[in-house]
């Protein structure tokens, strides 16, 4: 589902206009994205998951075409969690 199928089927489901949608979704993705930079670094939406933001250290690796070794930088990474309900609603 690309973004603009989503914000068709919350208008649809919500009974709201594609622009209120629009404007809704990306008012939750922007305070996703706002949480994730603070220092607890967490999105819990219960049941359905837990956004986590991650240090990874910097770490060794290979280029897959030469097969020589580099170096992997230190960066932040953004993990999810699915939670209870969605794992269900995914197996039935």
């Amino acid at each position: 589902m690309t973004k603009a199928e989503l914000i068709d089927y919350m208008a649809q489901e919500a009974k709201i206009s594609k622009e209120k949608a629009g404007i809704a979704l990306n008012a939750l993705i922007d305070g996703i994205l706002e949480a994730l930079k603070t220092d607890d670094g967490k999105v819990q939406l219960t049941g359905f998951g837990t956004f986590l933001t991650v240090h990874r250290e910097e770490r060794k690796g290979r280029n897959p075409g030469t097969g020589a070794e580099i170096t992997i930088p230190a960066q932040n990474v953004v993990k999810f969690k699915p939670g209870k309900t969605l794992k269900d609603a995914l197996e039935d």
